[in-house]
């Protein structure tokens, strides 16, 4: 008996309802779970673009929103003098989140730590052979003894 014998096609795929092919985005959201972190996180950016107006000119653009949990708003601030700003914001913006629907009983602000830049690493450019020279020249200079053996100040 051939070891082939054993073998048992597999039953064809369905054909495609299309035949060009899904855009990558609408594949992930099809994601029939309720737990879809894509889905969640542009659900959480709409919900910031809808709580952004509530937020003073001055600090929307140091200030968003974060998380929605179990009726805690929670934002994020990229220094500690804005967390201070936006804990002034929060009955407002907590009253805005319940005219929206949301169940917010709880306002948490967070400061981010700023990543810091790296300063980019130069590369050394070669020297000229007339830096060169006058380099070598000045470093002669300074290890020649004066022959006169006197100095100037006379």
């Amino acid at each position: 008996m051939c070891p082939m014998s054993d073998y048992k096609p597999k039953p064809k795929s369905p054909p495609r309802k299309s035949s060009t092919p899904r855009i990558a985005m609408d594949a992930l959201l099809e994601d029939p779970a309720g737990n879809n972190p894509i889905r969640r996180a542009l659900w959480l950016e709409g919900l910031d673009r809808r709580l952004r107006p509530y937020l003073p000119p001055s600090l929307a653009a140091h200030a968003r929103l974060a998380n929605f949990e179990r009726g805690r708003l929670v934002f994020v601030v990229d220094a500690p003098v804005w967390r201070a700003k936006l804990r002034l914001a929060a009955p407002e913006l907590l009253d805005a989140a319940r005219s929206i629907g949301l169940d917010a009983a709880e306002f948490v602000v967070k400061t981010t730590i700023p990543n810091p830049v790296a300063a980019p690493v130069r590369k050394a450019k070669p020297m000229s052979a007339a830096t060169l020279m006058s380099l070598q020249a000045a470093l002669a200079s300074l290890k020649k003894p004066d022959p006169s053996g006197s100095s100037d100040a006379g």
